[in-house]
């Protein structure tokens, strides 16, 4: 990788303000002060620093993020503010994307990355990666509700969903449930409590797949995921 590119990936401006730093001396590769900015560099075996701090390539970024009400799961609105307005300029810089999304109104779990390939794992259909959402239902829910989302139930647009599991945590007018669905239509887990006669008044993901919410995030809080969480959602 040339060593101009390596640098502009990591943040440290653009090529042009890395031909700079290079005039000030202020890097190095294995020690040695370089000046050709076009100068191929292997950051897998090589220690490339500037201004004496080692740079720590890395090609992708993978944070946990605790979406907040009123933000939506995009990379870029003219009108809302975005998940990718939250993090801080360096994040930004490595260009990620929400994996899937969650409404507007929702909170929860958010895992945000620039890895493609798994994103696409994460979302095909035919991996049938496992969601976990909490939610406050405005009725009462039942066995019966239960027994209707094992079986899968018909959407207002006459999809018929996969099986889910449904929990009751609380019965009475007002329910608390967590679900667990295979899939990510739009406005599911809303669509599946107005298909039973209900209506879901708080929703919050709690889980994808392997990944679990970190409950000590803040709303609009964010972390990289630890070595442990990305080994299970590769795995």
């Amino acid at each position: 990788m040339r060593l101009d590119k390596l640098l502009a990936n990591m943040g440290y401006g653009t090529r042009k303000e890395v031909k700079q730093l290079l005039k000030q001396k202020g890097v190095t590769v294995d020690g040695d002060v370089v000046k050709d900015s076009s100068m191929h560099v292997d950051p897998e075996v090589q220690e490339v620093s500037v201004f004496g701090e080692r740079v720590d390539y890395t090609e992708f970024i993978y944070l946990m993020m605790h979406k907040p009400p009123g933000v939506i799961s995009a990379t870029e609105d003219n009108v809302d503010k975005t998940v990718i307005d939250l993090l801080d300029p360096l994040a930004q810089h490595f260009k990620p994307f929400p994996v899937g999304r969650l409404d507007k109104d929702t909170e929860g779990l958010l895992l945000i990355t620039n890895d493609g390939q798994l994103s696409h794992n994460l979302l095909s259909p035919k991996k049938h990666v496992p969601k976990t959402y909490y939610a406050k239902i405005d009725g009462e829910v039942t066995q019966s509700d239960i027994e209707a989302f094992k079986q899968g139930v018909e959407l207002d647009d006459g999809y018929v969903t996969k099986p889910g599991e449904l929990v009751i945590l609380s019965s009475g007018p007002r329910s608390e449930i967590e679900l667990t669905i295979q899939e990510g239509k739009f406005h599911q887990v809303k669509r599946m409590f107005e298909s039973v006669g209900k209506k879901v008044t708080y929703l919050k993901r709690l889980s994808m797949g392997s990944l679990v919410l970190d409950e000590s995030l803040e709303l609009g809080d964010y972390r990289e995921l630890t070595e442990e969480e990305l080994k299970s959602l590769i795995n």
